[in-house]
């Protein structure tokens, strides 16, 4: 239970997963195949003591695996919650994988400032240069927060004790080493949190979500600050909407973060998936930040608290040299080359300004997706850069609470707005479980989801689910597929350009699909459907876009075709059209349209005919079903609707049936002779799907 993907190794092809009492090291070509474990569960002596403490057994006490790291070429570094007594050890994985080597080769040691205690509590880390830098509860009762340094051959590092300047209620989210400019001693280590802020009397007000940053190489201050971080410097992340009489809302609480480098290395970009903390509100958005803001805000004014209310102003005093947050050695410090030469008001000034004034806002201010009031939140993302014949698009895959993962594309819509398309909604757990953590890998082009219970494989393209039809491959708008010719196959750039066609920004199979057989695909095929009045019947038609507005028709007989009047009886649902207390004036035959950039094409022909409650009683009582098929040549007037509704030729097959059986005298042969009967009611129900004669 409780699987999280904690790292991913694409040049050894192996996917590393902890989950409770088990570490797992899976092939990142099938999961399925050649996967490696180790069972490391905590000791009895602590399962016992965790018990004695009140902790759940189940879900408390036991050994969750919440760190793995790469250490050097061959060996692990992992932690996990040891029964709320966090445990660390290296696993030997070869140098290779083909080795198939994967065992503890060490001792257990410590976990104590390396790992979190509670496992319902987030641990966030990174292995720089064979030192372990986390984000992390450090005692017992869940109390203390703090960014650690340790697994180093220097001084362990830690955040300000208990200073909520610093850290307030801290859940840390994902922590990563981004460089600034060429010069490696100006690389910062990123935190990505949300935290509980307090008012001056130690109230609750707000959740927000921070970023903080430090300098690997900070050993600390020299008379204050010792063994504390002298570069911690945190802004604001805001993720909001601001609605049309001003009103801002904001979408507080960072869920998950994901960093996509582009091919300009100071244009990397930050997606970030935020949920409402609302009590009225229930909403999830992503919103992109650009690094280049985020390193403007991080230079920019610190904050300050003054005045009898202590409110929060920009700091208008003289600002020490070096900067605070500047990294010793670096580009802008090549004389200094410890934390330890900081002059003491740089030490001072950053221990009472952590805080940055301006807060960070995403890209053109506003989010990129955003869904209110939906019956699913948003838990983890993952981003795809993906170059298509008219452009690069990102791609993201947004997984859910509810266990699915949706597929969606960013399209520009001018200069400053973009909007964005769900190409499709795949269900990666039957049990629902939430998505835990979401990983991809653009060299293997595949997706790796966990959850609670398990851990699922899935391809980043699913181009042959569009069909063979240039329309439909057009409408679909994936920039991983196109058509070629002959179907919907996996686009690739360098390849041959005859009869591919995509367009990505407009879908527009008008321009791109003509000459290409474009009609053919506009009529769905007829399908005959049965319904029983006063009960209610759905007629199926599910648009492959779901950009795709669906119109239905009706034609009864000897009439023109009409739009279907929507009602309290009639319902249009996402999947179809709901008819509930059917008449006999529903009889007729259906049409669905579905139009999307001017395009109609009708998805679903379905003729519908309405049977009596009568009749429906008579064929589906067992006593009379043997008299029924006896005496079926006499119901044309009885029942002259049904008799119609089968064709000349089956007509003559049942008549045939019928007289070669009249001579029976004996009810004991009925199944033998209904198996005979069998092969044409079989037929009639391979042709109708929905709604066949219960019992035949």
């Amino acid at each position: 239970m409780d699987y999280r993907i904690l790292l991913m190794d694409e040049d050894q092809d192996r996917l590393y997963v902890g989950c409770k009492d088990h570490i797992l090291s899976m092939n990142i070509n099938n999961i399925t195949q050649g996967s490696l474990k180790v069972f490391w569960p905590a000791s009895s002596s602590k399962i016992e003591e965790c018990k004695m403490a009140g902790k759940d057994p189940t879900h408390g006490c036991g050994n969750f695996v919440r760190v793995i790291q790469p250490y050097n070429r061959t060996h692990l570094f992992i932690c996990g919650t040891g029964a709320f007594s966090p445990v660390c050890a290296y696993v030997n994985r070869g140098r290779r994988s083909e080795e198939q080597v994967f065992y503890v080769d060490s001792k257990a040691e410590s976990g104590k400032g390396r790992c979190s205690f509670n496992p319902n509590v987030n641990t966030v880390s990174v292995m720089i240069n064979e030192e372990l830098f986390s984000g992390m509860y450090i005692d017992f009762m869940g109390t203390d927060a703090a960014i650690f340094r340790s697994v180093t051959k220097r001084n362990a590092i830690r955040t300000d004790q208990h200073n909520s300047k610093w850290l307030s209620e801290p859940i840390f989210i994902d922590a990563q080493l981004i460089p600034d400019g060429s010069d490696p001693n100006d690389a910062k280590l990123y935190f990505f949190f949300r935290e509980r802020l307090t008012d001056n009397n130690g109230n609750t007000k707000h959740i927000h979500t921070m970023v903080a940053r430090i300098c690997p190489n900070d050993i600390g201050g020299q008379r204050s600050l010792v063994n504390k971080w002298t570069t911690f410097l945190k802004a604001r992340l805001v993720c909001s909407v601001v609605e049309e009489d001003g009103t801002e809302t904001f979408f507080d609480e960072l869920e998950d973060i994901f960093l996509l480098e582009t091919e300009n290395p100071k244009n990397l970009l930050v997606f970030g998936v935020f949920t409402s903390s609302s009590s009225v509100f229930r909403g999830s958005a992503v919103c992109v930040y650009n690094m280049a803001d985020i390193l403007t805000v991080f230079n920019g004014p610190f904050a300050h608290k003054e005045g009898p209310n202590h409110q929060w102003v920009a700091y208008q005093g003289r600002i020490p040299y070096p900067r605070p947050g500047t990294c010793p050695g670096g580009a802008f410090t090549p004389n200094i080359l410890t934390t330890k030469d900081f002059p003491d008001d740089v030490v001072t000034f950053i221990r009472n300004h952590p805080v940055m004034y301006n807060p960070i806002y995403p890209i053109n201010k506003e989010p990129l997706v955003v869904r209110s009031q939906a019956d699913y939140k948003y838990t983890a993302v993952a981003v795809d850069q993906v170059i298509a014949a008219d452009g690069r698009y990102h791609v993201l895959f947004l997984g859910t609470d509810k266990g699915t993962v949706q597929k969606v594309i960013v399209l520009p819509t001018n200069r400053t707005q973009e909007k964005e398309l769900i190409l499709e909604e795949l269900e990666v757990f039957k049990n629902r479980a939430p998505v835990t953590t979401v990983r991809i890998s653009s060299k293997k082009q595949q997706l790796y989801v966990s959850s609670d219970y398990g851990v699922t494989q899935m391809s980043l393209h699913r181009c042959d689910a569009y069909g063979s039809a240039c329309a439909d491959c057009c409408l679909a708008r994936d920039p991983y597929c196109a058509w070629d010719g002959k179907s919907c196959s996996r686009f690739y750039p360098m390849g041959k350009r005859r009869s591919r066609r995509q367009d990505i920004i407009h879908g527009n199979p008008l321009t791109q699909c003509r000459g290409f057989n474009l009609k053919a695909y506009r009529n769905a095929a007829e399908m005959v459907q049965y319904g029983v009045r006063n009960n209610t019947t759905f007629l199926e038609c599910s648009p492959k876009s779901p950009q795709a507005s669906v119109k239905w028709l009706i034609q009864r007989e000897n009439d023109r075709r009409k739009e279907v009047r929507l009602n309290d009886r009639i319902l249009s649902t996402e999947h179809g059209l709901l008819l509930r207390a059917l008449q006999d004036t529903d009889q007729g035959l259906y049409y669905c349209l579905a139009t999307e950039n001017n395009f109609k094409q009708t998805v679903a022909k379905i003729k519908l005919k309405v049977l009596s409650t009568e009749l429906v009683s008579s064929l589906t009582d067992k006593k009379s079903l043997w008299s029924w098929a006896s005496s079926l040549n006499g119901l044309q007037s009885h029942s002259k609707g049904f008799i119609e509704m089968f064709s000349h030729t089956e007509m003559q097959t049942i008549n045939r049936y019928c007289k070669e059986n009249r001579h029976r005298e004996r009810l004991g042969s009925l199944r033998g002779d209904l198996g005979k009967l069998k092969p044409l009611l079989d037929h009639r129900k391979s042709r109708n799907r929905r709604n066949n004669l219960p019992g035949l």
